[in-house]
């Protein structure tokens, strides 16, 4: 895809939505486009680097909703002992990543040791993790105390300078995985796993150890996003997280990363993400579409998005 396509469109979509609502362009919707967009964009750029390695992952929605449940029966449970206060939400914190590493792991290794395909492997964790949430959860809602919620909210809804704390963090993690993409050596060995596996083998690159760390980073920032989304709405149940994998993959591919792997641009990435945002975002904002075809829409853009790489391919 043309590097200049994603560029060209996000720009259409901010002239459409300023020219349909005057309110697209506030401070106040911008911020709000932009923190809703951190949990994808997060859990994106960990997408990104699998999808360029010759991978997909199905299970990041189901994995975000099952560690926002065990973050929160976590915290409820050491509130006697611990208190509401800084020392509890960094237990939350520490389960969140730990959970998410360990599944983004487990994943890499059924794929990379036991030689299960990814499409099977997080298609079948997909459905583990979302009936583990709902077990939990007794098959209703399970809701973080409110004291503690009420502590925990300034993780999403402040920050510095009138950036949110999401906005922050997806900012950074976005920095730390360009650099990892275009300047270190792991990127470079995730591309050339993508183009060919067999040749990265030969040129001495560990495929194993690298497919298995792509799907380590993915889980531990789903971690990470949980962490910015929890105190949001303060619970989890079977419906969080719900189509988020079809959000980042579909980031992925509109910013330019090949879906069979061998090219991957984490700014591309971004610029998907944002993309996905504002075209929800206008949706809600004039009521062209019911909101319960957005993911009719995002299925509508990733196979266009496909179309227009195979397009571009064949020009070459």
């Amino acid at each position: 895809m043309s590097v200049l396509g994603p560029i060209l469109a996000l720009v259409v979509l901010v002239a459409i939505g300023a020219m349909m609502n005057s309110n697209f362009l506030g401070a106040a919707n911008v911020t709000n486009v932009l923190a809703r967009s951190a949990f994808i964009g997060i859990i994106a750029v960990g997408m990104t680097f699998v999808i360029t390695a010759g991978g997909l992952d199905l299970s990041v929605g189901s994995m975000a909703a099952f560690i926002a449940g065990l973050m929160i029966l976590v915290m409820n449970a050491a509130l006697p002992s611990l208190g509401v206060g800084v020392p509890i939400i960094l237990l939350g914190m520490l389960v969140a990543v730990v959970a998410g590493s360990l599944a983004g792991m487990l994943n890499g290794f059924l794929i990379t040791t036991v030689g299960i395909e990814a499409f099977i492997v997080t298609l079948g964790t997909m459905g583990i993790y979302r009936s583990l949430v709902t077990w939990l959860a007794d098959g209703g809602t399970l809701s973080l105390d409110f004291g503690l919620r009420t502590f925990y909210r300034p993780v999403y809804f402040e920050g510095i300078l009138g950036i949110s704390w999401p906005i922050i963090v997806f900012a950074l993690v976005v920095l730390i995985g360009e650099v990892l993409m275009s300047r270190a050596r792991f990127g470079r060995h995730c591309a050339a796993i993508g183009s060919s596996e067999a040749v990265a083998h030969y040129s001495n690159v560990d495929v194993n150890r690298t497919r298995l760390l792509t799907y380590a980073m993915l889980g531990l920032l789903v971690g990470i996003a949980t962490i910015m989304y929890v105190p949001r709405l303060g619970s989890a149940s079977a419906s969080t997280g719900l189509l988020w994998e079809l959000e980042a993959i579909a980031a992925v591919i509109i910013g330019g990363t090949v879906l069979k792997g061998g090219f991957g641009r984490v700014w591309g990435t971004v610029i998907g993400v944002l993309i996905l945002s504002l075209i929800d975002n206008i949706l809600n904002l004039t009521d062209l579409v019911s909101p319960y075809l957005n993911g009719a829409i995002q299925g509508v853009i990733i196979i266009l998005a496909v179309i227009l790489q195979r397009e571009a391919k064949a020009k070459r």
